[in-house]
Order: C-alpha cells, then sequence, then structure tokens
C-alpha cells in the first residue's frame, strides 16, 4: 500500500497470483503517480505466536515482543532517528546520536557496529537494531538480520534509494523480514508528495527487482523528520504540535511486525551475533534466545560446528544476564525465548557460535557472511630474480667485492 498507482493495482491484483508466481516475473517500471483523497494507510495485525500460554515469573511473553532491525544507507537518518524514537519511549538521551559509542564514530559521524536496545511502548517490549549504513561494514548488517523478525527502511526522501539501500534490503528479503518504508527527511523545502511517490515506487520496484514476496511487497509507508522527531502515516511537512511525535510509526511496529516464534518450553539455545569484552566480566555475548529459558547461575556451553559434526568449546555458568534499556545496561535475572541479551561467564565462544544447555548437544546454523570481493595473498619472493635486482643489492656486492 506505497501510494502511487502502481502499488494500489498491485494490491488489487496479488490474490489473482499463483503460488508459484509470488513475486513479479519482470520488473515492474512505475511510470504513473496518483493518489486517491480517500486512500488510507492500513498495517496488518501480527499473527499469533506458538509460544507457552504461560510464560514463567520474570520472563516476558514471546507474544508481547517485537524485534526490528533499521537499516538504510549512510545518512539517510537511522540513528537520530533511533535518538527520537528512544526520547519518545521515556529514555534519556544525553547527547545526539546517542548509540554511537564508539570514538570513531562520534569522530567520523557514521555508525560501524551495530547497536541493540530495548524500549517499551503500549504493553510492548520492542528490542531495536541500529545497523551501519557504509558498505565497508555490511558484514555487521548480516549478522544482526538474523535476530529480527522486521526492519525499517529508512530511505532520504530527497535522495531515493541509493547502492547501500539496496544491499541491506536484499539481507532482509533474504531472511524473510517485512520491512516498514520510511521517507525521512520530507520537511526539506525541495521534497515534495509528488517526489515521495516517485520515490515510493523506485523502492518498490527494487522489491521486486531483489524477488520480494507478495508478503514483503506489501509494505506500509511512513513520512517522517527524524531531526523534527515526527513520523506520520500521510504526507505532512508539517504536522500540527500534537502530533509532532513518533507513535505512529511505533504503532506500525506493533501490528506490521510479527512477533517471534519460540517455544519457552524447549532447552535453551541462542546464536552468539554480537560481542564485545569487559574489564571486569571478561567476554560479553550477545544475541537472540531461540528457545528455552536462561537464568542466572545456570550451566551453560558453547557449541560450534565442525567437519567432524558439533564440537564443545568450553562449558561454564552464567554469570550475568543484562539487557540494554534505553542508553543503560540492566542486569536482569532471567529471559526468555525471541528475547535479545546479553551474558557473561564464558571466555571462548565467539560470533556464530551456540550457547546451550548442557544436555543439548545441537548448534543452530550460523550466518554465512558474504565472501570478500577482493582477496589477496602475501607470500615470500620465490621468482628466480629473488634478491638479484635493486641497487642496495648491488652496493652490498661490491662491498663484499672490496672486503675480499
Amino acid at each position: 500500500m506505497a501510494g502511487p498507482l502502481l502499488r494500489s493495482l498491485w494490491s488489487t491484483t496479488r490474490k489473482s497470483l499463483s503460488p508459484h508466481h509470488s513475486t513479479p516475473s519482470s520488473p515492474l517500471k512505475p511510470y504513473v503517480y496518483s493518489r486517491s483523497a480517500n486512500f488510507r494507510r492500513h498495517f496488518s495485525a501480527a499473527p499469533a505466536t506458538a509460544a507457552s500460554a504461560a510464560a514463567p515469573s520474570g520472563v516476558l511473553d514471546p507474544s508481547r515482543l517485537r524485534n526490528v532491525a533499521v537499516i538504510a544507507h549512510v545518512d539517510h537518518g537511522k540513528t537520530t532517528l533511533m535518538d527520537r524514537l528512544l526520547r519518545q519511549c521515556g529514555a534519556d538521551i544525553p547527547h545526539e546520536r546517542a548509540l554511537d559509542s564508539i570514538s570513531l564514530e562520534r569522530e567520523r559521524g557514521i555508525t560501524i557496529a551495530s547497536k541493540v536496545t530495548s524500549i517499551s511502548w503500549k504493553e510492548h517490549e520492542l528490542n531495536m537494531v541500529d545497523t551501519p549504513g557504509h558498505a565497508d561494514f555490511g558484514g555487521e548488517v548480516e549478522r544482526v538480520v538474523g535476530m529480527v523478525e522486521g526492519a525499517i527502511l529508512v530511505v532520504d526522501a530527497g535522495e531515493g534509494p541509493l547502492a547501500q539501500t539496496k544491499f541491506v534490503l536484499a539481507k532482509a528479503l533474504k531472511y524473510g523480514l517485512r520491512p516498514i518504508l520510511l521517507l525521512n527527511k520530507v520537511d526539506r523545502p525541495a521534497v515534495t508528495e509528488e517526489r515521495c511517490n516517485e520515490v515510493e515506487s523506485l523502492v518498490f520496484d527494487l522489491f521486486a527487482n531483489l524477488g520480494a514476496s507478495e508478503e514483503q511487497l506489501d509494505f506500509p509507508v511512513l513520512y517522517a523528520s527524524a531531526k523534527e522527531g515526527w513520523a506520520s502515516s500521510t504526507f505532512n511537512k508539517n504536522p500540527s504540535d500534537d502530533a509532532k511525535d513518533m507513535s505512529q510509526l511505533l504503532d506500525a511496529i506493533i501490528g506490521h511486525v510479527s512477533p517471534p516464534t519460540a517455544s519457552l518450553d524447549a532447552p535453551f539455545q541462542m546464536l552468539v551475533s554480537m560481542m564485545e569484552r569487559d574489564f571486569y566480566l571478561g567476554r560479553i555475548l550477545t544475541g537472540r534466545i531461540s528457545s528455552g529459558v536462561v537464568r542466572v547461575g545456570d550451566r551453560v556451553h558453547g557449541l560450534r560446528t565442525t567437519d567432524s559434526g558439533v564440537a564443545k568449546i568450553e562449558e561454564g555458568k552464567v554469570v550475568k544476564l543484562m539487557k540494554k534499556k534505553g542508553t543503560s545496561m540492566v542486569l536482569i535475572d532471567s529471559a526468555g525465548a525471541g528475547d535479545i541479551i546479553s551474558m557473561a561467564g564464558l571466555a571462548s565462544p565467539a560470533i556464530g557460535h551456540t550457547v546451550a544447555n548442557v544436555e543439548v548437544m545441537t548448534a543452530l546454523p550460523t550466518v554465512e557472511l558474504d565472501p570478500p570481493t577482493i582477496s589477496m595473498t602475501f607470500g615470500v619472493n620465490d621468482s628466480q630474480l629473488a634478491g638479484r635486482d635493486g641497487t642496495h643489492h648491488k652496493k652490498c656486492t661490491s662491498d663484499f667485492d672490496v672486503l675480499k
């Protein structure tokens, strides 16, 4: 439901498509931009989760969780958007770009490492992942998209989709995420409603070319000014004061993104997606709990997949469980399936390894990163002329002759 006529035609004809042709057979080229006077955005209800009926004490019900990644091209406003979402939900933001905590990020003004935080909205817990937008740090995006069920695709309404927009969107679609399109910076004087319609059609064309499914093509569209701190489901360059907030975007996340499908009754398993080090706690492992419940003091071990099978890395005890809420790291006693948490207690497991209960000997599938574009091999010069060319060699040879 994107506004232009092409999106409307696709919504009316998608039901007649064969299930074996869920994506258009040829690229869709939008040329007509029109908007119905009574057109409205709608957000599909999230499907029910397969979690157990009653969550254990202290563990959040997976049906109340939403795991979302914010993806975009560099400088399209991801981190600024995260600041406004945190502030909307009552978090204390000490400065702008609060999630860019690395000194190099603050110096360059770009996001280098992915950051996870959580906010509460209408009895729901939203785990938000801020990802890099620069092509050099694309591996950070690949590692974290497996932790979430939805994504907010931020696109500059003036620039439109760019190279990294295609890269991050391809990763999101590959993992079956249902993105929400957010056209940012619509308050700029050069941005008009016609330009927003054109960008929507370009993004829709990009979805189709990347092989999006019918559900992924039916993405909601919102307009926002992250700098001014508001988002709207209809085009508006200057909303009223009571509408200048992020409530419509937060409602869209709850309505459009599915809750994690997870079982609290199964044994505990977690795939490590992020890793950092603390001077006092040692290695801190971050990831989404795939199944089960983990508590402080539980015996766990690290697993990895090798050519000969699953190998045990290390066995230990959960010393600390932590969860990022706003800009602060909060200690928790337990966490359940579907939640994104950090733990300390193991020194050897790394990104891509599985942390599980000691009775579990099955490793979770790891995330496969794209191979590097350029590969280089460094070795000793073993050519026939090795050591026989260059001015320094000739000088050394003549000095040696003099000594003789």
